[in-house]
């Protein structure tokens, strides 16, 4: 069950589950408000929990909003992509050969065939992204797991909007996120322990 509540000049999305606690979460990019509430919880006593929080939610809010965020990829040349935290720029290499992606010392360079669009630049970088990310995780995936006496652990990756990695503990799976090949090695190795 799903509902809106309006404190004062903010729209806060109330989601009712079966669940035993009451939530509150801000999620980026522009500080959308969702409240996660026990079905058996009524409409006022959600309305106080909010207005409890509001200063929380308004830091919450001002905090995403100032952070700086990745624009749409349009896949021109000279465009910035990141990789492990570093800045590069995208230059574009069309060839009639088998598409793929090169690293230079500050280009990142996207081999295609003439006449990709977008949509299949994407994918290739995508592509290139997974890879790289399973190449630099899995040491790190079978360091860890001698260091805590774990069995053998199995790794996914893909792309996820809203976390950086999961883990099923009681079956020994890891899924990393896409994105985390942007970001700094320690951040990978953070999210893996």
């Amino acid at each position: 069950m799903h509902g809106l509540l309006m404190l004062n000049e903010l729209a806060v999305e109330v989601q009712r589950k079966a669940i035993k606690d009451i939530h509150l979460a801000v999620y980026p990019p522009v500080g959308d408000v969702r409240i996660s509430a026990p079905l058996w919880m009524s409409e006022e006593r959600i309305r106080l929990f909010a207005l409890a929080k509001l200063e929380w939610i308004r830091k919450q809010r001002q905090s995403i909003q100032a952070q700086e965020r990745e624009t749409p990829r349009e896949f021109l040349s000279q465009e910035t992509h990141f990789v492990w935290g570093h800045r590069y720029l995208l230059r574009l290499d069309e060839r009639h050969a088998a598409p793929g992606v090169s690293l230079g010392h500050s280009t990142l360079t996207l081999h295609i065939r003439p006449g990709s669009d977008s949509v299949k630049m994407q994918e290739i970088l995508e592509a290139w992204y997974r890879q790289l990310l399973r190449e630099a995780a899995l040491p790190q995936l079978v360091r860890w797991q001698k260091i805590l006496g774990l069995p053998p652990v199995t790794l996914r990756v893909r792309r996820m909007k809203t976390r950086w990695g999961t883990c099923s503990p009681t079956r020994y799976n890891v899924l990393l996120n896409t994105e985390l090949a942007k970001k700094p090695l320690e951040c990978l190795e953070y999210i893996i322990v």
